[in-house]
């Protein structure tokens, strides 16, 4: 009994000790991208949702929000809800999930693309927020 106990805390520390690398990995990636200036890199990521901006109504419209990530890098999530669900619920303080588009601009970049191609030719993005994926 006391070995599978054993087994089991060390899995559930390996499992922990992984998803703190993993977040550490994509906010690096992303780091790096801003600090290069790189753009047209899917990347994944979480972050803290720091403020609720208005829509962007100017072609397709999109829903606009920045975050922060662990490592205190800022993104502002630019989700087109032509295309898909808009996050509805979502408040200052709740933590978001997303795998979507970076494109570097000077105030830390933008993520786009959560959402499907509806053409089928740009690999389908998406959002998270409390247990719901939205694309």
């Amino acid at each position: 009994m006391k070995k599978i106990l054993f087994i089991l805390v060390a899995l559930g520390t390996f499992y922990q000790q992984n998803l703190l690398l993993q977040a550490r990995d994509s906010d690096s990636i992303i780091s790096d991208a801003f600090k290069s200036h790189r753009s047209n890199l899917q990347v994944s990521g979480k972050g803290i949702v720091t403020k609720l901006l208005s829509d962007d109504n100017d072609g397709s419209r999109h829903q606009r929000f920045l975050i922060k990530l662990s490592m205190g890098h800022t993104l502002l999530i630019a989700h087109n809800i032509d295309l898909a669900p808009r996050v509805s619920s979502i408040r200052q303080g709740d933590r978001v999930e997303f795998y979507g588009e970076y494109e570097w601009n000077k105030k830390g970049g933008v993520i786009h693309w959560t959402h499907k191609d509806p053409r089928g030719s740009h690999t389908a993005g998406w959002l998270k927020h409390n247990g719901r994926t939205y694309q």
